[in-house]
């Protein structure tokens, strides 16, 4: 790690591709026994490097946006591989969509029924469609921002409004309907939410099927959580053995969409000591990495193991707060934190930052975006450069000044 830093600089991003591909294998190996679909959670981390190595190992893709839809086909996912949720679809991204012909649209209100509806009419090519249905399921996610199933979110369509948008969409030809879809939060480390989740998504299935209206897949979303402090990782083993038999009792191919359980922990942000600062009661580690580049903590309280690359560091211990350059009081990496107070110079490694980091990395105090790598086979490939300053301001411009202006017009 420390040669990395001294060959591309921090605040810098490390990917282990070795890690990913084994994350990915333990949820193929999982959920065996069931027409599976691994739709990867762009929003995770959309490195194409990433997205390439995954599309290599058959892996679809969960999108949110047109330029997620952009990056995944980019990187070789095809649309048949990509399935589609977001409260707020805009018509250009449903053509886009529509055009790649994708997997499904996961629809979350009448209204992005009706404008999809509209938009296939148009381009002559019926959309394939899941509703995404909002359980009212609280899940038992770390920080309420990360819960995305009871009824007071903006996700998804009340249950009470599904089967009467089905039989819209089933009786028009313009509409190909796919699936049913759900998801309650990310962070997730115990399965039975997701059981009772199932349950419901079944009996809607199996009404509709009543109907007529056959599905073809159930996707339960994603939110496995990855280790975090002292607790334990998801087991998705035992979250399979709830699944899998009943879906496939059901007839019903499964769509899952994991992100941060592939990605997390694969991923390392390496950061240099810039000072030690102690005021009174308080030390600070001030680091060159910051909210700018790993807004968990901040946002979501979000845990990472912090710890020095060499394991040479020799100072005292103590109970320090690591904190980044940002003028923000809620600029951190970590509160409290105890271990050896490391010096200026030495790298930090913050742990599972492969997700989220990069993905909500900003310019904010006009910072520039750090650079990431990828190792694999003992090699590490530059996979994204770091910002410059002329990257920065690119695409702004300084209008004529009003004194300019009244000159040429005079």
């Amino acid at each position: 790690m420390d040669a990395l830093a001294a060959r591309f600089g921090t605040p810098l991003f490390v990917y282990d591709a070795a890690l990913i591909e084994e994350r990915y294998q333990a949820l193929i190996s999982a959920f065996t026994g069931v027409d599976l679909l691994v739709a990867y959670s762009v929003k995770a981390n959309g490195n194409l490097a990433i997205l390439d190595r995954l599309a290599r190992l058959g892996a679809g893709a969960d999108i949110v946006s047109g330029g997620e839809l952009h990056r995944a086909m980019q990187a070789g996912i095809p649309g048949d591989r990509i399935v589609f949720a977001g409260v707020g679809k805009t018509v250009s991204e449903l053509r886009s969509a529509v055009a790649a012909r994708i997997h499904g649209f996961h629809v979350e209100s009448a209204g992005e029924l009706r404008a999809l509806e509209a938009v296939a009419a148009e381009m002559g090519i019926p959309a394939r469609v899941g509703l995404r249905v909002n359980p009212d399921i609280v899940s038992p996610a770390h920080h309420g921002y990360t819960q995305t199933g009871h009824a007071e979110t903006k996700f998804g369509i009340p249950v009470d409004q599904v089967l009467e948008l089905y039989r819209w969409a089933a009786s028009s030809p313009h509409m190909d309907i796919r699936g049913i879809d759900a998801h309650i939060g990310s962070g997730i480390l115990d399965p039975a939410p997701y059981g009772r989740v199932l349950d419901l998504l079944l009996e809607i299935a199996a009404q509709l099927a009543s109907e007529g209206i056959e599905l073809e897949y159930l996707d339960m979303g994603g939110g496995y959580g990855v280790p975090q402090g002292d607790e334990a990782g998801m087991p998705v083993e035992r979250l399979a053995e709830l699944v899998v038999p009943r879906v496939r009792e059901a007839g019903l191919g499964l769509v899952v969409e994991p992100g941060r359980y592939i990605v997390a922990e694969a991923g390392t942000l390496l950061t240099t000591v810039l000072y030690v600062k102690r005021t009174g009661e308080k030390t600070f580690v001030v680091t060159d990495g910051g909210m700018t580049e790993l807004i968990r903590p901040s946002l979501y309280a979000g845990f990472h193991r912090v710890e020095p690359t060499s394991g040479t560091a020799s100072g005292d211990e103590e109970r320090v707060d690591v904190v980044g350059p940002i003028c923000e009081t809620g600029d951190f990496l970590a509160l409290d934190r105890r271990m050896t107070v490391p010096s200026p110079g030495d790298v930090l490694a913050v742990r599972t930052a492969g997700a989220y980091g990069s993905s909500m990395a900003s310019n904010y105090n006009s910072r520039l975006r750090p650079a990431e790598v990828l190792v694999e086979d003992g090699r590490a490939h530059l996979v994204r450069r770091r910002e410059t300053l002329e990257d920065l301001t690119r695409g702004e411009t300084i209008p004529p000044s009003p004194e300019d202006t009244t000159k040429k017009q005079a």
